[in-house]
């Protein structure tokens, strides 16, 4: 049996820096939302929203794990239970800015990285955030470095 030594550093491969470790968590929500394109606003509709955020980093704590998967789940039930049945024109945020899944997936990222952020460093970090809206459509926000 293979065992890999807590302190062995991920292998070197030719044309990789770094080995990366990368976990997901998905959280759903039901929310209703009317986009404005082109200056036209379109009917108020409903969507299955799924979230799905993925935390990276290149090593492990000192128990093997990038971070605690309940940590980041918890704190997007926070964020998503808001949105949940209701109508996302109406959350505040979204009285500023278009609630387009695009956007949708901005505003949780930036949320979690401002609330999670701290707690991750310095193994992990908040990497990207995928909101479908609809099997098949979803938007990627992918934060800064």
């Amino acid at each position: 049996m293979y065992r890999l030594p807590a302190s062995t550093p991920c292998p070197g491969k030719p044309g990789y820096a770094r080995c990366m470790f990368e976990i997901s968590v998905q959280a759903t929500f039901s929310a209703a939302h009317a986009l404005s394109i082109a200056g036209a606003r379109e009917p108020v509709h409903g969507h299955d929203w799924k979230v799905t955020v993925v935390v990276s980093g290149t090593t492990l704590d000192a128990d093997g794990l990038l971070c605690d998967f309940h940590t980041v789940e918890e704190t997007l039930q926070t964020i998503t239970k808001q949105y949940n049945n209701n109508n996302l024109n109406q959350i505040e945020t979204f009285t500023r800015i278009n609630p387009s899944a695009e956007n949708v997936a901005r505003v949780i990222g930036e949320i979690l990285v401002a609330q999670l952020g701290g707690a991750l460093a310095p193994h992990a970090r908040i990497d990207r955030v995928t909101v479908t809206e609809a099997p098949g459509c979803a938007a990627t926000y992918i934060l800064p470095r």
